[in-house]
């Protein structure tokens, strides 16, 4: 039987890339808004401009680390003679106090670019750590965890990247590359019945661009199992409901070669997340790992005394 893979769950640190062009642009806003028209002041008068040093990246909690490589271009943005070297990677488990990396260079401009190298970092380790938390719940299930559009404006393909560091996998990276019908369109469009819907969507679209379809009950799940759709959106559904949906889209699947990705959705939490996956869903869709993450607290502390210029 065929059963369709989209998306296929990351190997383990097989994390990707995320948009160089989008971030860049995000670090020099984050630049200007910081600076300003006269810079760093405070560095200006108190560190002397040919003082040189190095700092630490320090974990102040554990959790996941993610956004090592966006690190590098903020301190390059600043000053390229500034050096970086990292002792973790993207994807890896940290713990509180663990030194993460280093950089080394121009004590001012270490300073000058702290703050926002430290916003990017500490961000982007949250969401990974929060997705690997909903990760570990749903081990030994085979429901992987997916990530949805509520992602800050500017942000997506980073934060998005943070999600496979925490194990998680991306849904659509946007409105252009996948068809998901929900409540909104079916109002619009007065629908009851949607598989004539999806039938004329898949002659509409090219090959590969997967189709994913809402439901908010088991009577609506009934008239579009045999639509076509590649994955169904189980929205604020009770786990029992679930469970049963797994099984009639099991029973027909063997009778149809027909076998949607079934997708839970909404309502879900750390709290109740493992019940969800073990309905047997294959995929579990959480707003919160991206909307709702609290930062990774992580520090850089000063290593060495300033060198060169006056005391």
């Amino acid at each position: 039987m065929s059963r369709p893979v989209y998306p296929a769950k990351a190997g383990a640190g097989d994390v990707g890339s995320f948009d160089v062009a989008a971030l860049d642009a995000l670090i020099e806003l984050a630049r200007r808004e910081d600076l300003g028209e006269a810079g760093d002041i405070t560095s200006q008068t108190v560190i002397d401009q040919n003082a040189t040093g190095a700092a630490a990246f320090v974990a102040r909690a554990e959790g996941v680390l993610a956004g090592a490589a966006v690190v590098d271009r903020v301190f390059a943005a600043y000053d390229a003679k500034l050096a970086v070297l990292w002792g973790a990677a993207d994807g890896m488990a940290v713990t509180g106090g663990q030194r993460l990396g280093t950089v080394s260079g121009s004590l001012r401009s270490i300073l000058a670019a702290e703050r926002v190298a430290l916003n990017f970092l500490c961000r982007l380790s949250g969401i990974a750590t929060a997705t690997s938390r909903y990760v570990r719940k749903t081990g030994r299930t085979k429901a992987v965890i997916v990530d949805t559009r509520k992602t800050a404006p500017g942000w997506r393909s980073l934060e998005k990247y943070a999600v496979r560091c925490g194990g998680g996998v991306n849904h659509r990276m946007g409105l252009h590359d996948m068809v998901l019908v929900k409540d909104n369109h079916r109002a619009a469009r007065g629908l009851t019945d949607l598989a004539p819907l999806v039938a004329a969507i898949r002659q509409r679209v090219p090959n590969g661009i997967p189709i994913e379809v809402e439901v908010d009950d088991l009577d609506q799940f009934a008239r579009v199992l045999d639509a076509g759709a590649d994955i169904i959106m189980l929205d604020n559904m009770s786990v029992e409901d679930m469970a049963e949906a797994v099984q009639i889209r099991d029973a027909e699947g063997r009778k149809t070669d027909r076998w949607p990705l079934l997708e839970a959705s909404g309502r879900i939490t750390l709290a109740n997340v493992r019940q969800v996956a073990q309905t047997g869903v294959d995929r579990i869709a959480i707003g919160a790992i991206t909307h709702s993450a609290p930062i990774l607290d992580i520090g850089l502390d000063l290593l060495t005394e300033h060198s060169g210029g006056d005391a």
